[in-house]
């Protein structure tokens, strides 16, 4: 055999490795499935339907199919009752609330919900309420589904968050919903670590503790 033979072989094991290597890197359904905020370069990726401001003083709800083997765990009427039940100067920034669906290269890449300008955009979860992590969860990640009864189980190094429909809505309504709308009143913060630490203690103060009657 040739050293030039060899080198290709050599090069096509390489390739090999390496495709096996990204294929295992893209975990099916959820990796780190996190909430999220477009930056402003993100409008030429579009990564959302983007609503043009009104400015009329009205929350318009656009609701998509959630997809196959995912649901959405809110209704419309339960996200209007419950921005309706914050301080009225923490509404006056929304414009739309859109309920996402859940699309093949969504799912590479999960997200809870993302705040984009004025709009907030809910995704889907799986209809077995069973969320799997094939890379370790955050601790944030862990701390913040127990504190609205997520139950997480581990096996042969899978993390399992299993959700009723009641935690889940919950989840939905009192931390993942109240976090965008967070992101959406932070109008001071240009820092993304800093964006997020506000919209975390958002969540904290006017999600939990409010939904739990502590504030």
């Amino acid at each position: 055999m040739t050293s030039h033979v060899r080198h290709q072989q050599h090069q096509r094991a390489l390739r090999g490795d390496m495709h096996r290597t990204h294929a295992l890197s893209i975990r099916p359904t959820v990796a780190h499935r996190q909430r999220g905020t477009a930056t402003q370069s993100a409008a030429f990726s579009a990564p959302e339907t983007w609503h043009e401001p009104r400015n009329d003083g009205e929350i318009r709800f656009v609701r998509q199919t959630a997809g196959t083997g995912f649901i959405h765990p809110v209704t419309i009427e339960d996200v209007r009752q419950r921005i309706a039940d914050l301080p009225a100067q923490f509404i006056r920034q929304i414009e739309v609330v859109q309920f996402s669906s859940m699309t093949r290269k969504r799912s590479l890449f999960p997200l809870y919900g993302m705040q984009w300008g004025p709009n907030v955009y809910l995704y889907p979860i799986e209809e077995s309420l069973h969320e799997t992590y094939y890379r370790p969860p955050t601790p944030q990640q862990i701390i913040e589904a127990r504190m609205y009864g997520g139950v997480w189980e581990q096996k042969s190094g899978v993390s399992t968050l299993r959700w009723t429909p009641e935690t889940i809505r919950d989840f939905y309504l009192n931390n993942v919903l109240v976090h965008e709308i967070g992101h959406v009143n932070d109008v001071r913060n240009t820092n993304s670590a800093a964006r997020e630490r506000y919209a975390n203690w958002f969540a904290t103060e006017y999600g939990y503790r409010m939904s739990r009657g502590r504030i």
